[in-house]
């Protein structure tokens, strides 16, 4: 691991890998020991000289900032100001490939500068701190994710794209939270099994909605795992009123009680448009800042955790997204330091599971403009 580039404090994060499957088999990744750094908050005046200076070398660079929900606001605030992106995973690369400026920074965790990269890879792809990463990219080494894929040999690869390169190089499909349905459906129509990656209560959820044949690997996210059902219950006897927005990476109990679920974009279009003016959130407490920032007039309430004093360990905000910081993207803008590289050849496999997600969700959303009901051809695997 890098030393840190400003100074900051750390915060050790205890991620456990389940030791079985859902079958109760061992599961070949056991333990991970992971840890964040946590930039201290600059004081109003550095804030606002960063922030001067990052404008101004954004410009001198030919430079763009992607920045996913979850970062700090200032980051957030900052992509949009000076014509970048704030989006999800796979928009924050797909915008960077289209966009003209030839530097790219990812104010996000390490799978999504590889994801830009990929998409990307005649640009210099940067990030504020390399060393943040996340739970579900942790939690699925390639060897012993390309040993499951081997005990399956008849099943339809499909990763999340919370993964490393290496592990969607080794897939048939790529899928985000917003298209992971429609994409399983149709490999379901088509008569193909899948195995599904890496996180389970996703996999889940999408089996529950297909009734796909599925077979998981054993994976969460640190935060989303952390929403408690019974807790949930008790929060909306206090607010009766309130809609409840849920991540499907949360457990079932919790998507249960949900009245939306879906992916980020899909939380912030049912909280325009759902007949409330209280949610109650299960999702990354990053989103609340683009909750409140399109909805000044309604209320948004985090959905619980096990709390500070239990057992929480992200406490509904992943600690690697808080690693993003004004210093550190100042500072790589400055020196080019904390390139993103991904093997050219590892690059072009990871792609192509990248390009037929992307192919498919295009002709999808042209045959939705064109009033067409045929779900998109699927193509080869």
């Amino acid at each position: 691991m890098q030393a840190s580039a400003t100074p900051a404090s750390t915060i050790n994060v205890d991620y456990e890998q389940p030791e079985t499957d859902r079958a109760g088999e061992p599961h070949a990744c056991s333990t991970h020991h992971a840890w964040a750094r946590v930039p201290v908050e600059p004081a109003p005046t550095e804030r606002a000289a960063l922030k001067d200076k990052i404008r101004r070398l954004l410009k001198e660079k030919n430079a763009v900032m992607v920045s996913h929900y979850y970062v700090h606001p200032d980051l957030q605030d900052l992509a949009e100001e000076t014509g970048g992106i704030v989006s999800d995973s796979l928009e924050m690369a797909r915008f960077g490939r289209d966009h003209a400026a030839q530097t790219l920074v990812v104010s996000g965790v390490r799978f999504m500068g590889e994801t830009a990269k990929i998409l990307s890879p005649e640009k210099r792809v940067l990030m504020p701190d390399l060393d943040a990463t996340c739970s579900l990219d942790l939690g699925c080494p390639v060897q012993e994710f390309s040993a499951f894929c081997d005990a399956h040999p008849d099943r339809t690869v499909v990763v999340y794209a919370n993964t490393s390169a290496a592990v969607k190089a080794r897939a048939d499909w790529l899928v985000t939270s917003s298209c992971a349905l429609d994409i399983v459906r149709a490999l379901k129509d088509q008569g193909q099994k899948i195995l599904w990656a890496p996180d389970r209560h996703l996999g889940g959820y999408i089996q529950r909605e297909t009734g796909a044949d599925m077979v998981f690997w054993n994976g969460a996210c640190i935060v989303h795992d952390e929403f408690k059902a019974f807790e949930l219950e008790a929060l909306k006897k206090e607010h009766p009123k309130a809609k409840v927005l849920v991540h499907p990476e949360s457990p079932a109990d919790v998507v249960a009680l949900a009245d939306a679920v879906g992916s980020t974009s899909a939380i912030l279009n049912a909280a325009r448009t759902l007949d409330a003016t209280e949610f109650i959130v299960a999702t990354d407490n990053g989103m609340m800042h683009k909750l409140r920032t399109l909805n000044p007039g309604k209320v948004f309430i985090e959905a619980p955790t096990a709390g500070n004093s239990a057992t929480c360990k992200s406490c509904a905000h992943c600690p690697w997204m808080a690693m993003n910081g004004l210093a550190g993207l100042a500072q790589v803008l400055e020196t080019g330091a904390n390139e993103i590289h991904v093997d050219p050849a590892l690059g072009l496999l990871a792609r192509r599971p990248i390009d037929r997600m992307l192919a498919f969700t295009a002709a999808q959303k042209q045959q939705a403009l064109a009033g067409s009901h045929l779900r998109p051809h699927l193509g080869a695997a």
